[in-house]
C-alpha cells in the first residue's frame, strides 16, 4: 500500500521541532505531501540538489519524512519520500517548565488566560490521541460573528455562560464525588473561547502555499 501522510501530528520531540522551525525544511515537508525525491523537490524549489538532499536526509532521520518507494531516473533509482503529516502542532511540553500555565494567570477574562488554556487543551488532546490511537471522541464548534457594542457582548457572555452551565448540569455527572474522589464515568474537559481576530490576517493565513 502507498505511504500517505496523516492529517495531523503532534510534535514533542525537540529534534523534530527544530526541523519544523527551519524554513527550508518546512518548505520541503510542504512539497512532500505527495511522494517525491530530493531531485524533484530541488527542482520545485530552484535549489541545488545536494543542498536539498542534505535536508531531506535530516528530515528522514528525525522521522518527519518516510520512505515512499523509488523511481527510475535514467540508469539509476532515486529514493522518494513522503511527509509524516499534512500539518503539525508543536506541543507546549517542548518548553518544559517555561510553558504557559493557565493557573498562573490571574485574569480569567484575559487573552493570556485563554492562550494558556488553549495550550492545556492541546496537551490533553495529544495525550488522549496517543493513548487511543488518535480515535478521540470530541466536540468542536466554530462560529464567526460580530458585536455592535460592548453591551451586546456582555449580554452574550452572560447568556452563553448560563446556557452552558445548564446543559452541563442536565447531561453530565459530577467530576468529583462528595468525598473529593473522581466521579463515575470518563472525564471530559470543556474549553469555550470567544476572542476578537484580525480578518485581514485570517484571510492571509488561509491561503495555501503553491
Amino acid at each position: 500500500m502507498p505511504v500517505r501522510p496523516s492529517e495531523l501530528e503532534w510534535i514533542i520531540d525537540p529534534r523534530q521541532a527544530i526541523s519544523l522551525l527551519e524554513p527550508l525544511r518546512a518548505r520541503i515537508l510542504g512539497l512532500a505531501r505527495q511522494p517525491a525525491s530530493a531531485t524533484e523537490i530541488a527542482a520545485r524549489l530552484g535549489l541545488p540538489r545536494q543542498r536539498v538532499n542534505y535536508h531531506v536526509h535530516e528530515l528522514a532521520r528525525t522521522g518527519l519524512l518516510r520512505r515512499a518507494g523509488r523511481r527510475r531516473r535514467r540508469n539509476m533509482f532515486e529514493q522518494r519520500y513522503v511527509a509524516l503529516a499534512h500539518g503539525y502542532i508543536l506541543l507546549p511540553e517542548l518548553l518544559g517548565t517555561a510553558r504557559a500555565d493557565w493557573r498562573e494567570v490571574s485574569d480569567a477574562g484575559s487573552a493570556a488566560y485563554l492562550a494558556a488554556l488553549t495550550e492545556q487543551m492541546q496537551s490533553d488532546v495529544a495525550r488522549a490521541a496517543r493513548a487511543q490511537g488518535k480515535k478521540v471522541s470530541s466536540v468542536a464548534i466554530k462560529s464567526q460573528f460580530r458585536f455592535d457594542s460592548a453591551e451586546q457582548r456582555e449580554r452574550f457572555t452572560r447568556e452563553l455562560q448560563s446556557a452552558v452551565v445548564a446543559v452541563i448540569a442536565r447531561f453530565t455527572s459530577p467530576n468529583l464525588s462528595a468525598g473529593g474522589a473522581p466521579g463515575a464515568g470518563r472525564p471530559y474537559r470543556l474549553v469555550l473561547g470567544c476572542y476578537p481576530y484580525s480578518a485581514e490576517s485570517a484571510a492571509a493565513s488561509s491561503q495555501k502555499p503553491a
